[in-house]
């Protein structure tokens, strides 16, 4: 592509030639109206150029089907070259000549026989949108080291990088390349602890042997297409700075990297403002689904600048999950760091969802199962409550090693990796009460306190299992009450993130990208695309309304039981307790404002006043 002039069917035919394939000259597929309108001195409009870029991709799509080719053609605009490579943007790449204006006059005055006069020049460059996804030519250059540099960039160079080798990334690596991208892997050598990192990975996969392996950064980057593309697959923190700053030297203008780590959302706003300022794109990106996600598709939650994102993402869809309708489980969520709150907010669904089948798994155990017991029932629950965590539950306590369920011999010590505490503190900031996040995360904190525990339960008896009076039906309903919950409290926090940050979030298409792949993919998860179609409040839903009002007879019996037989559920209690609250029309909290009032003068609103005028009383 490039100006009427530059040179592109010169280089076009030599470089087909070179590669033995198809040449096409866009300009001999123009309708003859268009071909008489610019003989006559008339630039070309969109509308003369619609059918003739829509004839172009059919062409390309033909051609395709047998091999490959090459087109050349203005295609000055992005829309104009949007049309062009429509629906096969996975097999395009753009080559863009150019020069100056006066270069290109002067080799347009010389040539013949061409419908195209000089005196149209102007307008093409006045029109003429910088392409940045393509590769840059200068046509200064000779057409032997133009056809040699496009040869390099587009065949012998990467497409896309991956920086670090750690689980995730060499399943993502494998996923790329089974997708058909052709990438480069870096990963650090540090003499007697990481050698040979990138090589060895590379040799024990037959998808990888067209990846280039790399322990070297200059030379990892310098073997990427422009703009170049690099996921960074390190540790979240100070890593993701440190890498960053190693990368930069060896960066351009409009180059991307993607952070796929667990990053805090505000820390992800502040890498993306320093790389704004040199002109670098940062697109955060959270990523769900573990190894085995990473492997076979994940859901990606990116965001950033939409231009950045528009560059990678047929890498990211083409790696991620797909749907039901096989969408891809990626979609643009918003700006800055909206990707990795998303990633936050997921992460913290997922602490209360496993906390609530821990607890229901303990109330099992108190009515008389044993693990395969468990296993059963939660298996019965599949069909109204099917989930990957239901799913791994399940199989964890069917697995058995010698005559015991291994489940018995793990340490009750639950680990964390902070992000459960990062969405804690955002619920805190934004002054939205995710109370079951802080519940199933201070379980966990709970949890580490084990020779406390064990101490304290010597001196505190425990009561007997016999009284347990509920069903298994109520325990499922209690179970998925409390799910509902959940899931409203962890859209909540979106909700009001996205309305804090004016960020726009989509509440429907988070949903669907979270039905595949993810660790909180679930049947429920498939309902709420539907329902945040038609509200943001999940808790005025019709369907869900009844399902609560006919679930909350179940949940106060098992919380009840439970309490009464000593049983330990922070999060099904909860559950309770905060729906009773958000569904209370005249709270206690006027008596805490009058506390407050009392001790700090902090005034109070009256009911009876609806001015919003601000009372203070002497209440002594």
């Amino acid at each position: 592509m490039g100006v009427s002039g530059v040179g592109k069917s010169t280089i076009g035919k030599l470089l087909a030639q070179d590669l033995n394939i198809p040449f096409f000259d866009g300009d001999d597929f123009h309708p003859e109206s268009n071909i008489t309108k610019m003989s006559s001195g008339q630039p070309l409009n969109d509308d003369d150029r619609q059918p003739w870029l829509e004839t172009l991709n059919a062409l390309a799509k033909k051609e395709l089907i047998k091999n490959s080719c090459i087109i050349v053609c203005s295609a000055l605009k992005q829309k104009y070259r949007d049309i062009v490579s429509k629906e096969i943007e996975s097999k395009t790449k753009w080559v863009h000549l150019s020069g100056s204006y006066e270069q290109i006059c002067e080799r347009m005055n010389s040539r013949t026989k061409h419908f195209m006069p000089s005196e149209l020049l102007q307008s093409q460059f006045d029109i003429l949108e910088n392409p940045t996804e393509a590769l840059q030519i200068d046509v200064s250059k000779t057409p032997q080291n133009i056809i040699r540099t496009i040869k390099h960039e587009l065949m012998d160079a990467s497409e896309f990088g991956v920086f670090g080798l750690g689980v995730m990334g060499k399943s993502l690596c494998r996923n790329l390349a089974n997708n058909g991208f052709k990438i480069s892997m870096f990963n650090r050598h540090v003499e007697g602890l990481e050698e040979d990192i990138a090589t060895n990975f590379k040799t024990q996969f037959k998808e990888l042997s067209q990846a280039a392996a790399f322990d070297d950064i200059a030379a990892f980057v310098n073997s990427l297409q422009q703009p170049k593309k690099i996921m960074l697959m390190v540790n979240a923190g100070k890593a993701i700075d440190d890498v960053i700053e190693d990368l930069l030297p060896y960066l351009s203008e409009s180059d991307i990297l993607i952070d796929c780590g667990n990053s805090n959302y505000k820390k992800t706003k502040e890498r993306y403002e320093y790389l704004k300022t040199k002109n670098i794109h940062l697109v955060g990106a959270g990523v769900s689904g573990g190894e085995e996600g990473a492997l076979k598709g994940p859901s990606i939650m990116p965001s950033g600048a939409k231009e950045a994102y528009k560059k990678v993402k047929l890498y990211l869809e083409a790696i991620s999950a797909k749907d039901k309708d096989n969408l891809p489980c990626c979609t643009y969520i918003g700006p800055d760091g909206s990707g990795h709150f998303i990633k936050m907010v997921h992460n913290g669904i997922e602490y209360v969802e496993m906390q609530l089948l821990a607890e229901v798994s303990t109330i099992l155990e108190a009515l008389g199962q044993n693990p395969s017991e468990i296993a059963d029932t939660l298996e019965s629950w599949k069909g109204q409550a099917s989930s990957y965590l239901l799913d791994i539950t399940t199989s964890i306590f069917r697995k058995k090693e010698g005559n015991d369920w291994l489940v018995n011999k793990v340490l009750d010590k639950a680990g964390n990796k902070g992000t459960g505490n990062w969405t804690a503190i955002a619920s805190a900031e934004l002054g939205v009460p995710s109370t079951l996040i802080a519940s199933a995360l201070f379980t966990r904190y709970m949890s580490f306190y084990k020779e406390e525990r064990l101490q304290l339960n010597k001196s505190f008896k425990k009561g007997s299992y016999v009284k347990f009076k509920i069903t298994f039906n109520e325990l499922f309903e209690a179970y998925q009450f409390a799910r509902i919950i959940n899931h409203y409290q962890g859209f909540k926090l979106i909700t009001e993130a996205s309305k804090s940050y004016a960020w726009n979030l989509n509440l429907s298409e988070i949903a669907r990208i979270w039905t595949s792949g993810c660790i909180i993919k679930s049947k429920l998860m498939k309902d709420l695309v539907e329902i945040f179609k038609n509200t943001s409040n999940l808790l005025t839903h019709k369907k869900i309304i009844e399902t609560l009002n006919q679930y909350k007879s179940s949940t106060k019996t098992v919380v009840l039981q439970s309490i009464l037989n000593d049983v330990s559920i922070p999060a099904l209690s909860e559950a309770i307790q905060f729906f009773n609250g958000i569904t209370t029309a005249y709270s206690s909290a006027n008596i805490i404002q009058a506390q407050r009032d009392y001790f700090g003068a902090h005034t109070y609103q009256r009911l009876d006043d609806n001015s919003g005028k601000n009372y203070h009383t002497n209440w002594k």
